[in-house]
Formats: structure tokens, C-alpha cells, sequence
């Protein structure tokens, strides 16, 4: 092999295949392969921050230049996990600055990030192009200035769902006056003021950036400032409209000029009389986020069939099941759907739900929130969508049953894992018995993750998914009968997965314990944020490693 392909042309082939699963493969096939993709690897993803240190990651992969990487469980989105957890993203920084001198992207997810991190990124990687953190804590507005006063290169700063501690506003003037590189600004929920110097300098940095294409701004920026905003970024693709609440008007002429927008997010509370201004960008639109708006079923209706070619769609359930009958009537492209809840009882129904598969057979991923639900649409759904990769249903009340039958939704799930043969994200809800578990062992063979809460009856549900799921990769459960028989049925497959999260089950610590000791290459950890019981564990996190256990774990966590 080496006399057919001299190292340097087997690393010029490989940098042609860019999805990471392909370049895993590739680097089983022998030990020359193993090696010329580690040296031609330039962009790497970390599903877990705890999976190896960051001197495995230096000497695996010399040369990379963009690091993808996650910390927190996902959990932590819900209050279930200590915000002092860890994913300190700090020794990751100082490594890298020390052997990625040339590194120009960083997106972090749910880790810990403070401001000397921010300093040393700003001072370490002249290059520097790209920063993107999302659900991250442990920084302020002081660190974000370190950013947009020393990354002179910095085409794009994300800031999506931060806490961020606000200490000055000077972030958003620091850009140099002679820098012009910006291609995307998100700042849409930083809840930092923006007083008339510092939207003075938005207003010249956005005027000075051509390239500019993505722009959300948070609720502190008006209508008026939007409308200056908008008459100097005419290129525009994505936007975020800011503050719709103000009594000032936004005039319909405002986004006429903007013809290359295929992007709007409208956040905060829109009064309906502005919705017509959102009309003269309406029939291009791919993607519409509405996620953050309370907009009564007419105006959402009048507004969305003004947008044929949309693909996304975020909307509040508010709109009801005639706001989704006209979505599935209008939109006959639509390949995502997320439909978010406004209160406890929920408005969508199973109506929706029927409705938008019967008019966009194009649908791959749905996150549902719904009041009510019957196996009879959930059949008639899988059927009409069979691309589906991500089915998500909520259903407001635990334990709820078929609306109609009174039955369990064993069926419903049934239907979506026999009839979705690509499906690779599935989230449970409503009353449902082993039998569903057994379903998704027997049909949904390339899950990767899998959402349980308050469902099965026996261990048995557990054994079936873990048997029968060979690709899974991530698995979440809370509030199940689940015990350490079903948790040690899973001891030498965890080897393959990324993570299992277990809280409110019936696993035990000698359970938790055995699992340990039967594979040395898990960190098991037991989160306890209360006084430890003997008989049951009240939070649990297995992750594979090959760094060990970490030594940054506060006293509520335990590892085996």
C-alpha cells in the first residue's frame, strides 16, 4: 500500500472526504491510513469535552484548524444537571494555543468558558475567523471585547443562548475602524444594552462589512435602528429583526430592497399590525423562526401563506391546528417543523399533526409540543412521511393515553419506527409499555439517539432498545422504571456509544458500581445533589474515555 500511495498523496486524497464518520472509517483501515489522516485532518468534533484530554487531541491530529466540541449533557438545558458540573473549555484553549497557532474556527456547546479564555483566543491565533458559543457560562461582555478588538480576521461571532454576565457594552464597538471582514453577527439573545454609542458603532461596522450576509439583533435595537440597519446590509440572507414591540412603526417599504433574504427569525412580541411588513421578503423565504412570538391563528395564517418556499419552520402552538392546516396547505417543501409550547395545557392536537404530513411528504425532522394525540395520526404520519430523521412529540401531560381509543401509543411509535427507515433521532411521550421499546429494537436500526422520559413498564423496554439499536449513540432517560438489570444489559455496548443519561430511575449504586468495574474504558459518574442513598442513584452519566476519570468533578459528583 505505501509503494502505491506515497504518504503525501494518500493525505491529498483524504482531505477530499469531509464528513467525520468517513474519515473514521478510513483511519481503521491499517496503520499507514490511520496515520495520513491524522496528519490531513483539519477539522475535528468533540461530542464530549471528557472523552480524551487535549494533549490526545495534539498528537492524534497536528494540523487542525476548526475544533467542534460539547461539554455539559444535554440535560443541563432542563435544570437537571449542577451548573458547576465542569466543561471548562480553558486547558483546551491553552493547549491549543500552544500547538494550533494557525487555528480559525472554535464552536462550543454547554461548556464553561471565562474571560482569560476569551483573552487567549483573541491573543494566540492571528488568524482567527470564526467563534461560535452556545448554552456557555462563565464569561461577561469584557471577554467578548477581547474578541472584536484583537481577532482582526473575525468573519463570524454566534452567541446563541448564553448566560453572559454584562459588565460594559464597549464588546459591540471594539471592532477596529479598518476591519471589514464580518460575514455573520448573532447576538440576538445576549441580554446586553445597546445605548446610542454603541448602536452608532453597529451602524458603521455594519456599513464598512459588504460580505455581510447573517445578522440577528437582541431586543434592545428598535424598528428605527432596524430600518438604518437594514438600508446599509441590502445582501443580507439571515435575519433577526430585534425588538418588534415598540408603539413605532416599521414601514412595508423597509425590507423591499432586501431580495437575497432567505433567513427571518422575529423575536419578542410582534403586534399584529406590523405583520404586513414581513410580506415583500415572505415568497423567498426558506427558513421562518417564530419561535419567540405570540401571534393569534389569523395573522400567523395570513402570514405564512405568503411563504411557498419554506423549508424551516419554528412557530409557537398558539397558531392552534388551523395555523398548521394552512403551514401544511402553503408550504409544500417544509423539511423541518418545531412546534413550541405557550402554556401547560398546550393548543396543538393531533389534528396538526396530521395535517402537516399530508401536505409536506418532504418532512424530515419535527419537534412537536402538543395538548393531545392519537396512534391513528401517528400512523397516518409515518405513512405519508417516510424520510423522516428526527420524530420528536411531546404531549403536555405525562402518561397521556390515545385521545380517542384511551389505549397506550404503542402503536403510533410502532408506525414511525417501521415506517421511517432512516430515522436517527427519536423522542417518546404519552403513555406507552414495553411493546414500543420492542418495536424500536426491532425497526428503528439506524437510531443514534433516543429521548425517554415517564414510559415502560419493566427492565424489559430497556433490553429491547439496547439489543436491537445497533447504531445507538446517545441515550436519555428520566422518570422510567428502568433498574440495573436493564442498565448491566448495556455493559459492553456502551463501549460504542457516546453517553447514557439516567435520572429518576431505580438503578442503585452497586449497580452503578458493577457497570464500572466491568469496563474500565466508561467513566461512570453518580450526580447526587442531595445526601447519598443506599438504594437508589439519583442522577447518572456514563461516557467512554480513553483520558480517565477527570479531576475537575465538584463534590456532588461521583466517579467509579
Amino acid at each position: 500500500m505505501r509503494a502505491s500511495f506515497p504518504d503525501e498523496v494518500l493525505e491529498h486524497v483524504l482531505v477530499f472526504l469531509t464528513r467525520h464518520r468517513d474519515r473514521n472509517a478510513v483511519s481503521l483501515v491499517c496503520k499507514a491510513w490511520y496515520k495520513a489522516e491524522g496528519w490531513s485532518r483539519r477539522e475535528v468534533f468533540i461530542g464530549n469535552c471528557y472523552s480524551l484530554s487535549p494533549q490526545h487531541l495534539v498528537r492524534r491530529f497536528p494540523k487542525i484548524t476548526s475544533v467542534i466540541m460539547k461539554g455539559r449533557p444535554r440535560f443541563t438545558d432542563f435544570g437537571f444537571v449542577p451548573r458547576n458540573w465542569g466543561a471548562y473549555v480553558y486547558p483546551w484553549i491553552q493547549t491549543m494555543a500552544m500547538h494550533y497557532p494557525w487555528l480559525e474556527e472554535l464552536r462550543l456547546k454547554r461548556m464553561t468558558v471565562c474571560d482569560e479564555s476569551l483573552a487567549m483566543i483573541a491573543r494566540s491565533f492571528s488568524n482567527f475567523r470564526a467563534l461560535s458559543l452556545t448554552s456557555c457560562d462563565g464569561f461577561s461582555t469584557d471577554g467578548l471585547a477581547e474578541i472584536t478588538r484583537h481577532c482582526r480576521n473575525l468573519a463570524e461571532l454566534e452567541l446563541q443562548e448564553n448566560d453572559i454576565e454584562f459588565r460594559s457594552g464597549e464588546w459591540l464597538t471594539g471592532f477596529p475602524e479598518t476591519y471589514t471582514s464580518l460575514v455573520s453577527l448573532n447576538f440576538a439573545t445576549v441580554r446586553s444594552h445597546v445605548n446610542y454609542v454603541d448602536f452608532v458603532g453597529l451602524e458603521r461596522l455594519v456599513a464598512r462589512c459588504p460580505l455581510l450576509k447573517k445578522l440577528k439583533l437582541n431586543k434592545e435595537i428598535t424598528l428605527d435602528q432596524l430600518q438604518r440597519l437594514l438600508q446599509l446590509s441590502p445582501n443580507l440572507v439571515e435575519l433577526g429583526t430585534g425588538s418588534y414591540s415598540q408603539k413605532l412603526s416599521l414601514p412595508q417599504t423597509a425590507l423591499v430592497n432586501c431580495n437575497s433574504l432567505r433567513s427571518l427569525s422575529v423575536i419578542w412580541e410582534v403586534v399584529p399590525v406590523f405583520v404586513h411588513t414581513l410580506y415583500p421578503v415572505c415568497a423567498n423565504l426558506t427558513s421562518l423562526n417564530l419561535s419567540d412570538v405570540l401571534l393569534p391563528t389569523t395573522d400567523f395564517q395570513e402570514l405564512i401563506s405568503h411563504c411557498p418556499k419554506l423549508q424551516r419552520l419554528l412557530v409557537q402552538d398558539d397558531v392552534g391546528d388551523k395555523g398548521l392546516q394552512t403551514a401544511a396547505m402553503t408550504c409544500k417543501d417544509l423539511r423541518e417543523l418545531r412546534v413550541f409550547p405557550v402554556g401547560e395545557e398546550g393548543c396543538a392536537t393531533e389534528e396538526g399533526l396530521r395535517a402537516i404530513s399530508e401536505g409536506c411528504p418532504n418532512l424530515r425532522k419535527i419537534l412537536y409540543f402538543c395538548r393531545q394525540m392519537t396512534n391513528a395520526a401517528m400512523v397516518t404520519f409515518a405513512r405519508n412521511c417516510k424520510r423522516m430523521t428526527h420524530f420528536r412529540l411531546c404531549i403536555m401531560k405525562v402518561y397521556e393515553t390515545d385521545h380517542v381509543t384511551k389505549e397506550p401509543l404503542d402503536e403510533g411509535f410502532g408506525a414511525i419506527c417501521r415506517q421511517c427507515k432512516d430515522l436517527k433521532r427519536l423522542a417518546l411521550s404519552g403513555l406507552l409499555t414495553d411493546k414500543t421499546f420492542e418495536y424500536i429494537g426491532w425497526f428503528a436500526k439506524n437510531l443514534e439517539t433516543l429521548s425517554i422520559a415517564f414510559a415502560g413498564d419493566t427492565d424489559l423496554g430497556m433490553q429491547y432498545v439496547l439489543g436491537g439499536c445497533t447504531k445507538l449513540r446517545k441515550l436519555e432517560i428520566r422518570d422510567c422504571p428502568f433498574g440495573d438489570e436493564a442498565l448491566l444489559a448495556g455493559v459492553h455496548k456502551y463501549n460504542s456509544m457516546r453517553s447514557l443519561w439516567m435520572s429518576t430511575c431505580q438503578i442503585t449504586p452497586l449497580g452503578c458500581e458493577f457497570l464500572a468495574k466491568k469496563n474500565r474504558l466508561l467513566n461512570v459518574e453518580i450526580i447526587n445533589e442531595h445526601e447519598r442513598s443506599q438504594q437508589q442513584v439519583e442522577k447518572l452519566y456514563v461516557y467512554r474515555t480513553i483520558a480517565g476519570q477527570r479531576a475537575d468533578a465538584p463534590p456532588c459528583v461521583e466517579t467509579l
